[in-house]
């Protein structure tokens, strides 16, 4: 298999087009070839004239480990170019950014969900570029959480940082495809390029979506430190707008849940009995963590993780999404005081509740707080948006 970056490197009737052009890169560690060299050095051993390099969240050398933890300009100590932050003063480039560059090159591995903010990123840049005249590629990469799609589609007036249009929370594209939805319902008029990865087979195991075995695993950001984060992700992420502990200051972040006073065998117990069948396809397995740092620092938790790494995994059945919704409305239902939700600004929000933010609206909250609504009510409403937006990216994908 290629991605985006191989062919680039590999093939001359790619690279002629960008000759004689000024050219910039916006990438993060992960941003390497299939030989794991990254992709800025390998692009300074051409002949193009790479100008400039951005970063996104994180830092171009993923250095940042925490949300709206901001990453500074520099100048690159080994090529001499200056890296740009899109994750410090601005969140869009300047006028001054784009001025270092005719050609964008983007390369960036995404996970798949809506709130991971790469994606964000990549609208940002396009809308400057196509306001500005300039071009931009899309170097791309897999999807590691697949082809499933699952969540409600983010609500026009709750669109953030976290939630750059009318996307759906695992949305089941690759950043290429993601690149051409953009273009198709933002409107722009871009001169847009996608670079396709070569014999990409998103439909098989036992990757589906990963090419297990074909490609090392680089964390993207500090906190997604394997595939089995990359798969749970999609819901492990709604624990970052509660009181409850992800796992951040453990060896495991976004793959665990809890916190020091649940009751996680009666939370399971009742998430069980409420839907079985959103608990399909994932072992979970009932544990004890403390984190070191973040929430519940040095406070031994009670709960559990995820593993998609089993024999037990149905990458078809498992449903990250409403698995964690439903731990939090057991949760509700075992400890109907428990103070749930986080306030605090997040991503640059001070008004609205995080976890209203991360679901692009605050009809989950209202459903989990509401000890009458059934778990019918929310199936459909699933439903309703997940077949909305497979109507929506039907002519966009590639693969």
């Amino acid at each position: 298999m290629l991605l985006g970056i191989d062919r680039l490197l590999s093939q001359p009737n790619l690279t002629k087009s960008l000759a004689g052009r000024r050219v910039a890169l916006l990438a993060h560690p992960a941003s390497v070839t299939r030989h794991l060299e990254h992709s800025l050095d390998a692009l300074m051993r051409t002949d193009l004239d790479i100008t400039a390099a951005f970063g996104p969240q994180h830092g171009m050398r993923g250095e940042k480990q925490d949300n709206m933890v901001e990453s500074k300009d520099y100048v690159d100590p080994v090529h001499g170019i200056p890296v740009f932050s899109l994750y410090g003063k601005v969140r869009r480039p300047t006028t001054a950014m784009l001025d270092t560059f005719e050609v964008m090159l983007f390369d960036v591995q995404d996970l798949g969900c809506r709130i991971y903010t790469y994606i964000t990123t990549l609208l940002y840049m396009m809308e400057a570029c196509a306001e500005h005249g300039k071009s931009l590629w899309v170097l791309d990469r897999p999807n590691p959480a697949g082809r499933p799609i699952e969540g409600m589609l983010c609500q026009d007036e709750w669109q953030s940082f976290v939630g750059a249009g009318r996307i759906i929370m695992r949305h089941g594209l690759t950043i290429g495809e993601m690149a051409r939805w953009f273009m198709k319902y933002h409107r722009l008029d871009l001169d847009l390029t996608v670079i396709r990865m070569e014999d990409y087979e998103p439909f098989r195991g036992p990757g589906y979506g990963w090419p297990f075995g074909k490609l090392p695993w680089v964390n993207p950001s500090p906190n997604a430190s394997s595939l089995n984060m990359a798969r749970c992700y999609a819901g492990t992420v709604l624990l970052e707008g509660t009181t409850l502990s992800e796992g951040r200051g453990t060896t495991i972040p976004l793959e665990v849940a809890g916190a020091p006073d649940i009751d996680i065998a009666k939370i399971l117990q009742a998430m069980w009995e409420l839907a079985p069948q959103w608990l399909r396809g994932v072992r979970i397995r009932p544990c004890y963590f403390e984190p070191m740092f973040h929430k519940h620092a040095e406070k031994l938790c009670q709960g559990f993780q995820l593993h998609t790494d089993s024999p037990d995994y149905d990458h078809l059945q498992f449903k990250p999404y409403r698995l964690i919704i439903l731990f939090l409305k057991a949760l509700r239902q075992c400890h109907p005081d428990y103070p749930l939700w986080r306030e605090f600004t997040y991503e640059y929000e001070t008004e609205r509740l995080a976890f209203d933010l991360i679901n692009g609206g605050d009809r989950v909250r209202q459903w989990i707080d509401d000890p009458h609504a059934d778990i019918e009510s929310l199936e459909a409403q699933f439903e309703a948006d997940e077949n909305q937006w497979r109507d929506m990216i039907d002519d966009i994908v590639i693969y």
